[in-house]
């Protein structure tokens, strides 16, 4: 992990093309990924064949990557909305402190090298590393143990194709999912919108204020036609 982290592999999505962890990338959180939802990432197996054969012999591992965040950062309260996995963190290189730690449910964990640790992501959790050393872990998803067979088939399916279409890619040549590649666009939509409002506000400040509750009340209209009828 580290010497990947050396030669700049582990990083943030530089095309806007993972909507899964989007708000972390500017918290400066960044990501390595060896394993999606049971398909090894080829960028992985050529860089680190070990970890992944490794990841892989474990069945019930669907997603594995390694995840950074630098000191002096931290990561806002958040739960995942599919409780189809368990989150299992290993700590590879941390800052050995407890002032580098998980929240889960207002339960505090402090990561160590070499040292794991498993929970329900569904709850709320949230990261601070008031440190100034990067913590850098092993992050895998594991398969939610399910009592029932159809829901396990259910769960399999669901994580399946959710999957495929979240595919994220460490390299510019590898297959990036429907659901990143959706989110790509409508950052790039986004931001080229706002872009030009800059700049119609910079050029006409009068017009734009003006304007602006004019299309508030427009834009309000049309979201009250849109639910309502």
């Amino acid at each position: 992990a580290m010497h990947l982290f050396d030669e700049g592999y582990i990083r943030a999505a530089e095309k806007n093309n993972d909507a899964g962890f989007g708000s972390f990338f500017k918290k400066g959180w960044k990501r390595f990924y060896l394993k999606w939802y049971d398909k090894a990432l080829p960028s992985a197996e050529a860089l680190c064949p070990k970890t992944v054969e490794l990841v892989n012999s474990i069945p019930n591992v669907k997603g594995a990557m390694f995840a950074l965040l630098p000191g002096g950062s931290h990561l806002n309260p958040h739960r995942d909305p599919f409780a189809g996995s368990l989150r299992y963190h290993l700590g590879l290189s941390t800052p050995n402190s407890d002032d580098c730690r998980i929240f889960v449910d207002g339960k505090e964990y402090a990561w160590r090298d070499g040292q794991d640790v498993m929970f329900d992501e569904t709850y709320v959790h949230w990261v601070k590393n008031e440190t100034d050393q990067t913590r850098v872990i092993l992050f895998c998803d594991i398969e939610r143990p399910l009592t029932n067979r159809l829901m396990t088939r259910i769960n399999r399916s669901v994580s399946a194709f959710l999957g495929r279409a979240t595919a994220p890619q460490n390299l510019d040549d590898e297959r990036v999912g429907g659901i990143n590649q959706a989110y790509a666009f409508s950052k790039r939509f986004s931001d080229g919108f706002s872009g030009k409002v800059k700049q119609f506000k910079r050029a006409n400040p009068k017009a734009y204020r003006i304007l602006r509750p004019v299309l508030a009340v427009a834009v309000l209209t049309l979201l009250g036609y849109w639910l309502f009828g």
